[in-house]
């Protein structure tokens, strides 16, 4: 995928350390309120240098909070004092003749404006004043021993109709995703997805560099009709070029996944199956760009909605995949000796110098322009071409269906058998795990979504193709 250009230092969040864009509002990373953010101090803060995951930056007591307004000028807020400690006041507290100027609406909101300040070292100290329903901030959730405190904001915004913010745990959350209160980004339901089904799993994730998973998978198991088993997996990697990439993936997973399932029981052979379903992801997709004119009024330059897919199919003794784009199925034999093999090849701007002779693999897949796709799902899709293949392994091993976001890290089929467990044949929930974190690990520059489907010992007799 297209990498975003280097910028001059502008700014980072002060909040996650994200490097900003000019011009941002909210920080892309963890949606930090950044038309709030005072001038940075003189002496910079500690920047992390070695590729640690932007959402996981300083901790919120860490964080280069603004200086309070009711502060002793270096940074420390002014001590709290009883009211009859306090000059200008008779013994009872109340202000004198001579301080009556101030508001009269002020004294009821700065008390509660001190105890937030004072007593929750996770909200932030440049808000307005909060309304009367709030009187005091709820703190932080990781910072709170007592989470009833944040009862009363809670059941506020829920009563309103949405869901509450997990960071100040008192705003209600847009259709956005972030909250209106704080303009904390909240977290996705598919930030981070598992599923298991028979011995077939897949783990997704966003990554440590996207502000969302475009990322979809489905995966399931069902019986042909003399009774033996099936296994199906289906990985879907939305382009992030196009609009609404993720519902892209997601539309595409499903429909395919699907249509297999529904297949394979009626007796449609296995390798036609997988194209039918590759047909009915692409009707999927191409359905979503049939937009409301309200929506292309808002938004006229939007393109249609894009993605790529990739799928496997096991059987008894028998291996279907198909694809388009450049997500990618490995063969790792269970015995390591043997050599592993990668089953399908690229709809990609590098693989077609290859295949014409232009460049060496190394000099492709070195170019800028190497993941650009030249094979996608989608209604500008130039030419829909299902690829799809068969093969019959001789013996037991483990079928590794993943998109870029994994390979870009153990790119040859040496590299995935030497990233893949060794048991994961019988484990391959935690060996999908195992082969996302190898791609967090090295960088997590895009999201991650790999299934794994063991392929058993074929029976006896059985031929090798």
């Amino acid at each position: 995928m297209s990498q975003m250009p280097q910028q001059a230092p502008v700014s980072k969040c002060p909040s996650c350390e994200e490097p900003l864009e000019p011009g941002d509002r909210f920080c892309g990373a963890c949606g930090y309120d950044l038309s709030v953010v005072p001038a940075p101090p003189e002496d910079s803060p500690t920047v992390v240098m070695n590729g640690a995951a932007p959402g996981l930056g300083p901790a919120r007591d860490e964080v280069d909070w603004p200086t309070a307004r009711d502060s002793d000028g270096q940074g420390r807020p002014a001590p709290v004092h009883a009211a009859a400690e306090l000059p200008g006041t008779d013994s009872g507290g109340s202000p004198l003749p001579s301080q009556e100027p101030s508001a009269p609406e002020e004294p009821a909101r700065e008390p509660g404006r001190e105890s937030a300040q004072e007593h929750s070292s996770g909200v932030r100290l440049d808000r307005p004043a909060e309304p009367d329903e709030y009187p005091l901030q709820a703190p932080a959730p990781r910072s709170s021993p007592e989470p009833a405190a944040a009862a009363p904001a809670a059941g506020a915004a829920a009563g309103a109709g949405g869901k509450v913010c997990v960071a100040c745990r008192a705003g209600r959350v847009d259709r956005d995703g972030y909250c209106e209160n704080c303009g904390h980004a909240q977290p996705r339901e598919r930030d981070h997805m598992e599923q298991e089904s028979g011995p077939v799993a897949a783990v997704s994730d966003r990554g440590l560099r996207h502000h969302r998973n475009e990322d979809a998978f489905s995966v399931g198991c069902t019986a042909l009709p003399d009774g033996a088993p099936a296994t199906v997996a289906i990985v879907c990697d939305g382009v992030s070029s196009a609009t609404r990439p993720d519902d892209a993936s997601l539309a595409a997973s499903r429909a395919a996944g699907e249509s297999l399932l529904g297949a394979l029981p009626r007796g449609t052979h296995p390798q036609q199956a997988m194209h039918d379903a590759i047909l009915a992801a692409s009707h999927a997709v191409n359905a979503l760009a049939a937009e409301p004119a309200t929506a292309r009024e808002q938004a006229p330059h939007q393109n249609a909605p894009a993605c790529t897919l990739v799928g496997a199919v096991v059987t008894a003794g028998l291996l279907v995949v198909g694809w388009v784009g450049d997500s990618r199925v490995y063969w790792v034999p269970a015995d390591r000796a043997t050599p592993p093999a990668r089953l399908t090849e690229d709809d990609s701007w590098a693989a077609q110098m290859v295949a014409a002779g232009l460049m060496s693999e190394a000099e492709a897949y070195a170019d800028e322009r190497a993941h650009a796709i030249t094979g996608w799902l989608g209604a500008d899709a130039y030419e829909l071409e299902p690829h799809t293949a068969s093969f019959k392994p001789d013996r037991p091993g483990v079928v590794v269906v993943c998109t870029d976001g994994l390979w870009n890290y153990a790119e040859s089929a040496q590299e995935m058998a030497e990233a893949t467990p060794l048991d994961a044949a019988v484990r391959p929930l935690h060996s999908a795990r195992v082969l996302v974190g190898h791609a967090l690990d090295g960088g997590g520059h895009d999201n991650v979504t790999v299934a794994l489907l063991p392929f058993p010992a074929p029976p006896q007799g059985a031929g090798s193709a």
